[in-house]
């Protein structure tokens, strides 16, 4: 198996709802296990444990809600960054991310010839979104 690298995003009770939401921007498949699938009781049993977005594209994205007794703490020290030369699919994706988000940068042509723009989505999470221009 090749090794790989792919974002762990980490919510406050809104890990389930965040997936769905990147399934349906995504495609592929979807898998969630929560807590009460692990034989916890209470509270957190409804809370996601870890969940999984796959798509055919080779995107893997995992999340889940915070552990038993954990505090979120929202940050800016990480982002998730999407870059190809598929032009409809990265505007698609990019606007589908602005819904209900804020645009930081918009879409558009750079200094450094790509298009590149930056988006918060309306779950925190920062989007860097480049698309290569041919040569």
């Amino acid at each position: 198996m090749t090794t790989i690298l792919n974002p762990y995003l980490h919510f406050d009770g809104t890990a389930r709802e965040a997936l769905t939401f990147y399934h349906s921007l995504f495609g592929g498949d979807l898998n969630v296990m929560t807590y009460g699938d692990m034989g916890m009781e209470g509270d957190q049993a409804t809370q996601v444990m870890h969940g999984q977005v796959n798509n055919p594209g080779g995107i893997t994205l995992m999340a889940s809600d915070g552990a038993p007794g954990q505090t979120l703490v929202r940050g800016n020290a990480s982002n998730l960054s999407l870059s190809g030369d598929d032009e409809a699919e990265l505007r698609g994706w990019f606007e589908t991310l602005a819904d209900g988000g804020e645009v930081h940068v918009p879409l558009e042509k750079q200094m450094w010839g790509d298009v590149f723009g930056q988006v918060q989505d309306r779950f925190g999470v920062i989007w860097l979104v480049n698309i290569a221009q041919p040569a």
